[in-house]
């Protein structure tokens, strides 16, 4: 049995999206700005490359390319932290003109409801009149 949506609207706490809207847009932006502003880590050398003729010890060998796997491991996981953090201030920025379009819509509705209440009693008193005679 599906939900009312009249049901889920109302168990939405309204008030505290509202308020709580410029912070969630301010943390977004600043969190973009914090990321967004890091340069990208240089690009490595290939980790699976083994220099040739190599004088060194295998074992440091094997840490240069742990590191360089490592290094690389790295600037992905950055990339995938600015495309995110872009995302969630997309996000953001639709959740601010969300509440904006909502606030606007139930001003709407309480002007609407005023105006029916108005015609509604109009209405009565006209029936009443009406009756009367």
């Amino acid at each position: 049995m599906a939900i009312p949506w009249l049901v889920v609207l109302q168990s939405v706490p309204w008030t505290d999206v509202v308020r709580n809207d410029p912070r969630l847009a301010d943390g977004a932006k600043t969190l973009w700005n914090t990321i967004a502003g890091k340069p990208p880590l240089p690009e490595t050398e290939a980790a699976g490359e083994i220099p040739a003729g190599s004088s060194e010890d295998p074992a440091i060998v094997k840490l240069r390319m742990q590191l360089a796997a490592l290094e690389t491991a790295t600037a992905d996981l950055h990339a995938q932290m600015l495309a995110s953090s872009e995302l969630i201030k997309a996000l953001a920025e639709q959740n601010t003109q969300l509440i904006a379009r909502i606030e606007s819509n139930r001003v709407r509705v309480r002007r609407q409801a005023a105006v029916l209440a108005v015609v509604g009693a109009i209405a009565v008193f006209g029936l009443a009149l009406v009756l009367v005679r």
